[in-house]
């Protein structure tokens, strides 16, 4: 009876720690990812600045997995270069190891502060605060599991049972990997595992190499969830997951024979003993990294042999099912979806043009016309389809949505023509001439092309979420676009006064270009207009837009 009370105890100690790293992840997401994820997919433009955007996004979101999945996503849309999201994966790992060390400092006394903060914070109106108060919530169950888990494990210390365990995995090492790694599949982080090694070292019944082995396994079974979670997805995001197995898998291989040599060296440092699972978790990934990096684009190179490309998929919708239209809820979250793809298709465009822009490469325009194909079909099919729903009959909340969406793929499609027939051209006309734009006016339109995209992209999220708060973040950000396109047309304008030559040569192609996005981001703020139209406040801010 006894040892059943433990064991519930040290289950039900895990099972708060994963709860508190959920909360921390879904807390954190609600709050800042459309942040996260844009400088996630932006902080990629090289190694240094790619391992820092691992490292950062995995100690918001608490979890390498989420990190992995998202830097896969951008692989899949082009946002990130199969290399630097290798490299995304080994900051990632390390700021896995570095929450590990922090929580193990001795830190518990802040759980009921942090606890008490968060419901405070949870209670306000934004989401933002919304966000942060779950996270916040979060941090503390997990420094509270924590403290179940040493009195769980306290008792364990006088284990024959798992003396006799724990002695048969310190004679076989390879089992014990294998082990550890189960676990950290199971529940899907091995911080989850580390933090539990961590206390049964504390009863001081595992030798100092068995520690080593169980962290090793820990690490390699924290990379197998996210490639399980590629499976069915595209050949571009198997590849990133695959590859972030095949580094752990190495460097475990080559670590475990060390261990038995490796164990007095650690115990040698200065945080003591008790500490040996998260030094090792740490001072492990740092090597990988360290040594991992230089092989980055190696590793893209064989995992793209390893994974063949995707057979090219029909270019119609992939999610307007026929049958679905007798369940408008349903039908109406696969129109979501659907226009969610024309947007990256968007999004796309966006890139390729920025890309040609900035590196004058005429390569990366030649796939903008079939995407813009692609968009124009994908928005028809979804007015199409919605016109069908319809024909049924809808209550007026799921008509609003229906025409909310069909205007959000208008939008979309009209965005599409602005890149094909407008930028295209003037980018190409830069790169096939040779044009140079003057310092300043290259960097401000290269500001407004980023914008732009930044702005598509948060447009994405509150279309799906409908967020009130960024809505009107959005209608704040039209005013900021506009005042950027009169401020450097109105710049350009003093260069071609002052006589400057190459202000001369490009000044239709600057103005034609700060037009054409200046619509885009138009188009873009009308995801707002629906949110703020039910608020009351749509007039209102079009007022102050006029009178500003």
């Amino acid at each position: 009876m006894e040892s059943t009370i433990v064991m519930i105890n040290l289950f039900g100690a895990i099972a708060l720690l994963l709860f508190g790293l959920a909360q921390v992840k879904d807390g954190v997401t609600r709050a800042f990812g459309a942040r996260l994820r844009t400088g996630l997919a932006t902080g990629t433009a090289n190694g240094p600045r790619s391992i820092l955007s691992g490292f950062l996004a995995t100690i918001a979101l608490q979890s390498s997995t989420a990190t992995a999945l998202m830097t896969a996503s951008f692989v899949e849309r082009d946002l990130i270069k199969p290399r630097m999201a290798q490299i995304v994966l080994l900051g990632a790992n390390v700021g896995t190891a570095v929450t590990a060390w922090i929580v193990a400092t001795g830190i518990e006394w802040l759980s009921p502060l942090l606890i008490l903060g968060g419901i405070v914070l949870y209670r306000g109106k934004s989401s933002a605060r919304h966000g942060g108060g779950a996270a916040m919530i979060g941090i503390g169950l997990m420094l509270l599991s924590l403290h179940l888990l040493s009195n769980a494990t306290e008792p364990m210390r006088t284990s024959p049972a798992l003396a006799a365990f724990i002695g048969l995995l310190g004679d076989a090492w390879p089992v014990a990997l294998v082990f550890s790694a189960a676990l950290a599949f199971i529940s899907s982080s091995s911080l989850a595992v580390v933090v539990l090694i961590l206390s049964l070292a504390s009863t001081g019944i595992v030798s100092p190499e068995l520690i080593i082995v169980l962290v090793l396994g820990a690490n390699l079974g924290g990379a197998i969830p996210p490639v399980v979670a590629t499976l069915s997805g595209p050949a571009s995001a198997r590849r990133v997951t695959l590859g972030n197995l095949i580094v752990r898998t190495a460097g475990c291989l080559i670590a475990l024979p060390l261990a038995g040599y490796a164990a007095p060296l650690l115990q040698m440092l200065p945080f003591g003993p008790a500490k040996l699972p998260v030094d090792t978790h740490l001072i492990f990934n740092i090597l990988l990294a360290a040594v991992a990096w230089p092989f980055s684009r190696m590793l893209a190179v064989f995992t793209a042999r390893l994974v063949p490309d995707d057979v090219q998929p029909d270019q119609g919708p992939k999610f307007l099912d026929m049958q679905e239209l007798s369940t408008p809820v349903v039908a109406l979250a696969s129109a979501t979806r659907e226009v969610l793809g024309v947007g990256d298709l968007i999004e796309r465009m966006l890139l390729r043009a920025s890309d040609a822009f900035e590196h004058n490469d005429m390569s990366k325009l030649a796939e903008i016309p079939a995407l813009e194909k692609r968009v124009d079909l994908l928005q028809q099919e979804v007015k199409v389809y919605l016109s069908k729903l319809g024909r049924g009959g809808l209550s007026d909340e799921n008509a609003r949505r229906s025409i909310v969406i069909i205007d959000y793929a208008i939008n979309l499609e009209h965005m599409g023509d602005i890149i094909e027939k407008g930028l295209l051209e003037q980018v190409g006309k830069k790169v096939s001439l040779g044009l140079k734009f003057s310092e300043d006016g290259y960097r401000e339109l290269r500001k407004l092309f980023d914008l732009t995209i930044d702005n598509l992209r948060v447009a994405q999220t509150i279309f799906v979420t409908r967020d009130f708060n960024l809505a009107r973040q959005m209608m704040e950000v039209k005013v900021e676009v506009r005042r950027m396109e009169k401020q450097s047309a109105e710049r350009h304008l003093e260069r071609l006064r002052d006589g400057r030559a190459d202000s001369l040569q490009t000044s239709s192609l600057h103005l034609d270009m700060l037009r054409d996005l200046k619509r885009i981001n138009a188009h873009i703020v009308s995801v707002a207009h629906p949110i703020l139209d039910e608020s009351g406040l749509l007039i209102e801010s079009r007022l102050r837009d006029a009178a500003e």
